[in-house]
C-alpha cells in the first residue's frame, strides 16, 4: 500500500478505505466490507466442564466426564476449558468484603479457574491432557497433531481491565464467556457446556420443582424473557446474538453417562440456544 500526505496536516496515512477515519462512526462501520471470518480450527469442540456442578463434586463427578472425555478424545478434536465453582465464589466474597474493585475480583476468579485446569490435566496426563494458557491458542495446532487434549482455564483475560458490570462488582465475564470466547476466536466445530442440570429451565430447578424444562430456544427470545436465574451467563447469549462463527451453544448434563457423547456426535441433547438475529 502506498503512503500518501495530507495536504493541511502533513500527516502521513497508509492509502486504505479505514486512512484517516475515527472507527466509530456508525454509518462507516456498516459501510465496510469483511472477507468471510477464516476458521482455524472449525473441527475442534470446546467443552466447559463446570466448576461448582462438576468439579466441586469430586470424583463421583469429575471422573466419569473425564472418562467420557478420554474416549470422544479418540474420534473428536476437544479443547477443556474449566470453571472456577465454589472456590471463586468464597475468594469473591472475601474481596468483596474488602472492598476489592472489579478488575482485582477478576484477576482471584482467574486464579481458581486455573487450579481446576490443573487438576483436569493431571487426571488428563496420562491419556495426552496438557495445560495451555490465553497466548497458546496458536500453538493448538501442534498439540491436536500429537493427539493432546488441551485444557485452559475458562476465565477470559480481561483480568485488571475486565468491565464494570451493571450492578455490583462480580465480573459479568466469567469461565462461561471465557469458553465461548474461545470458541468463536477458533471458529470452532461447537461449545458445549457440561452442566450438573439437564439444560436450562424457566427458573433454577434446584430451587423450583415446578421449573420448565426449555430444550431449544433463540438467544433474542431468552434474553427477551429477562428469567431472574440461567444456567448460563447473561453476557454468552449477548454475544452469541453478535458471533461471526458460533451460531448455537449447547448445554447438557454430565451426569448423565453418555451426554457428552452424544451433543459431541451431533445429537440433540440438554438445551440449544441459537443465534436468532
Amino acid at each position: 500500500m502506498a503512503l500518501i500526505r495530507e495536504r493541511e496536516s502533513k500527516r502521513l496515512h497508509v492509502k486504505s478505505k479505514l486512512m484517516g477515519e475515527s472507527l466509530v462512526g456508525k454509518d462507516f462501520l456498516r459501510s465496510l466490507e469483511y472477507r468471510e471470518t477464516f476458521r482455524v480450527f472449525p473441527d475442534v469442540s470446546v467443552l466447559k466442564v463446570g466448576g461448582q456442578s462438576i468439579t466441586d463434586m469430586g470424583a463421583v463427578a469429575l471422573l466419569p466426564v473425564i472418562g467420557e472425555i478420554v474416549e470422544n478424545a479418540k474420534r473428536h478434536k476437544v479443547v477443556v476449558s474449566t470453571g472456577g465453582g465454589t472456590r471463586s465464589r468464597h475468594v469473591y466474597s472475601i474481596a468483596m468484603d474488602l472492598g476489592m474493585p472489579t478488575g482485582i475480583i477478576a484477576r482471584l476468579g482467574q486464579s481458581v479457574s486455573e487450579q481446576n485446569a490443573l487438576m483436569l490435566t493431571v487426571l488428563l496426563s496420562p491419556h495426552g491432557g496438557i495445560k495451555v494458557g490465553h497466548d497458546d491458542l496458536t500453538k493448538l495446532g501442534a498439540y491436536f497433531a500429537q493427539g493432546c487434549i488441551p485444557v485452559i482455564h475458562g476465565m477470559p483475560p480481561y483480568g485488571y481491565w475486565e468491565h464494570p458490570p451493571e450492578e455490583g462488582r462480580i465480573p459479568s465475564n466469567r469461565t462461561d464467556v471465557g469458553a465461548f470466547l474461545l470458541a468463536e476466536v477458533i471458529g470452532a466445530r461447537q461449545c458445549i457446556f457440561i452442566k450438573d442440570v439437564d439444560g436450562l429451565y424457566t427458573d433454577n430447578p434446584k430451587v423450583d420443582p415446578q421449573a420448565e424444562f426449555i430444550p431449544i430456544i433463540g438467544a433474542n427470545e431468552l434474553m427477551e424473557k429477562d428469567q431472574d436465574d440461567l444456567v448460563v451467563e447473561r453476557i454468552v447469549l449477548e454475544l452469541l446474538d453478535r458471533s461471526q462463527n458460533i451460531s448455537r451453544i449447547q448445554i447438557i448434563n454430565g451426569l448423565k453417562e453418555g451426554s457428552i457423547t452424544r451433543a459431541l456426535n451431533g445429537e440433540h441433547v440438554g438445551t440449544i440456544i441459537y443465534k436468532d438475529n
